[in-house]
């Protein structure tokens, strides 16, 4: 008698653990980053026409702040730090429809290209404005007229604020509408049976004891062994 003999069927490999970093996610980040720093020209530009100026004016041996009561040297500063707020928020929210979920490369090239933006935005604001040289601007307006301070950071702090802004908005909208990524199955879980079970189960089992004799055959093998009567 032969038993019959089930191949087990193969078992399906696990899917791969996600949050993996791959090529693609390298090239979204260079690309924000490539992106967001070209974006501080805009910086520098709005800083310059909108930053409020001071001005100064010379007696011919000295040169003075115009009016000691403005508020234009430390407005020069807020307007910096309104601006890059803007810009950081405006930024992450576009980089986070572009892609719609979060991955660290894409988060590192935000960052980096803000910091980068931001540095961009206060030299071009500096170079595009009034001239530095303070001397040589108050003799070509002449004595007693006024003219324009430069354009100066004196809370470096703000140059941080583009690349915070960012960060911050764009965790916040992955963490509220980016799609979850899958939680990876262990292979040792129920979903998938351990690679050194092979049986079916589907199959019964075949006996491995003597098959028990039927009734015909017991009384066959009495009869047979009963000695003739006389």
């Amino acid at each position: 008698m032969t038993e019959a003999v089930t191949t087990p069927s193969p078992l399906p490999e696990p899917p791969s653990p996600a949050g993996g970093i791959t090529l693609g996610d390298i090239r979204d980040g260079a690309a924000v980053a490539l992106v967001t720093g070209v974006a501080g020209v805009l910086l520098g530009l709005l800083w310059l026409w909108l930053a409020p100026r001071a001005q100064y004016v010379s007696n011919g041996e000295a040169v003075f702040l115009r009016s000691t009561e403005s508020e234009a040297q430390i407005g020069a500063d807020g307007t910096f730090f309104l601006l890059s707020l803007a810009m950081g928020v405006l930024s992450a929210v576009l980089a986070f429809l572009w892609r719609r979920r979060g991955s660290v490369p894409l988060v590192v090239g935000l960052v980096f290209g803000s910091v980068f933006a931001a540095l961009v935005g206060w030299r071009l604001g500096v170079w595009l404005g009034p001239s530095t040289d303070v001397v040589a601007a108050a003799r070509a307006a002449g004595k007693g007229v006024p003219f324009d301070a430069p354009l100066r950071l004196r809370a470096y702090g703000v140059l941080l604020v583009w690349p915070m802004a960012a960060a911050a908005v764009h965790l916040g909208l992955t963490a509220l509408w980016a799609p979850y990524d899958p939680e990876p199955v262990a292979p040792w879980s129920g979903a998938y049976p351990p690679a050194h079970v092979h049986a079916d189960r589907s199959a019964p089992a075949a006996p491995t004891g003597p098959s028990p004799s039927s009734p015909s055959d017991s009384s066959a093998d009495s009869s047979a062994q009963e000695p003739p009567r006389p």
